[in-house]
């Protein structure tokens, strides 16, 4: 299986050196010092379940000069989705999948209206995994789940196919009869999580340990679910409870890395998280105050830390 990944970071480099490692024909498209490195000295991953090490990798930063592949993983910020994507096309044949594990519920969506509905399946992963430096992936911890499945339901060839792969490589990989529920029930977790890390400033721990923070978030998750269920998701009425209770079972110094992103002065997902729920809500009838101050309290930052900052 020929396999392109469409940005080599936390996820595209950890699968890329996994694929890799197994024998699967892989292809990294990246840029700047990244790109340098694996042309240079190859992928090196390292993770609780021991290190891999590819000398030598198959990277561009030239998505034409590959031609079309079996898979197309596209890696990228939820910021960066839309442009990648289009510069991505030529890697995308008449029997070509493509898959995104972005965080949003945007996601297939987009890659949809730009490589075509039919090419596209869906994903949801669970895994911290990051570029610790040039040419280096680092997997933190052991968390590692990554959920497939077709839009409309059900099971097929091709999905099956790209589980089998990933689980060769040593990948845990799973097909879901109804990957749109998967997908809102991460993107509720993550939603309300990055909101009210990046907005107050803080880890979980303490937003969750004092009365009216802990009030607030359970709000936001409401809102979310209230969301879902109106997209029609059958997420349970009570599903913003249970994920708080996920929520205390954190280490209390967990952040989402949308927080830290606003630490470091970077861009921020906040348009596709908050954003996205307020957008919904608004099309759909469900009232979203609580996302709707968080995407317009984080809008200064969105495209990074302002010059006055």
């Amino acid at each position: 299986m020929r396999i392109a990944l469409l940005g080599a970071g936390g996820i595209g480099g950890f699968l890329g050196a996994r694929l890799g490692a197994a024998g699967e024909d892989v292809v990294f498209i990246a840029r700047g010092p990244h790109l340098e490195a694996l042309q240079r000295d190859g992928l090196r991953l390292h993770s609780p379940e021991g290190a891999i090490t590819l000398r030598t990798v198959n990277a561009t930063s030239d998505p034409a000069s590959i031609g079309p592949v079996d898979v197309l993983v596209v890696g990228v910020k939820l910021w960066d989705l839309e442009r990648a994507t289009r510069s991505a096309l030529a890697l995308v044949g008449p029997h070509t999948t493509v898959v995104g594990f972005q965080n949003g519920i945007e996601k297939e969506a987009i890659i949809g209206r730009i490589v075509g509905p039919e090419h596209v399946i869906g994903a949801v992963c669970y895994i911290s995994s990051e570029i610790e430096s040039p040419g280096v992936i680092l997997k933190k911890g052991p968390l590692e789940r990554f959920v497939l499945g077709e839009l409309d339901g059900g099971e097929s060839p091709r999905v099956k196919a790209l589980v089998e792969t990933f689980t060769r490589a040593g990948i845990k990989a799973e097909v879901t009869a109804d990957v749109r529920r998967e997908i809102w029930e991460k993107f509720v977790f993550l939603s309300c999580h990055a909101a009210m890390t990046t907005l107050l400033r803080l880890p979980i721990g303490p937003i969750r340990e004092n009365r009216r923070s802990r009030s607030l978030l359970l709000d936001a998750l409401r809102e979310a679910v209230a969301v879902a269920r109106a997209c029609g998701v059958a997420l349970p009425e009570r599903f913003a409870e249970e994920t708080l209770s996920f929520i205390d079972g954190l280490a209390p110094e967990t952040r989402a890395s949308m927080s830290l992103d606003l630490e470091r002065g970077n861009r921020l997902e906040v348009e596709w998280l908050s954003g996205a729920i307020v957008r919904l809500g608004r099309e759909l009838g469900v009232a979203t105050p609580v996302h709707r101050v968080v995407a317009d309290a984080l809008a200064p930052f969105a495209e990074g830390r302002p010059p006055s900052a």
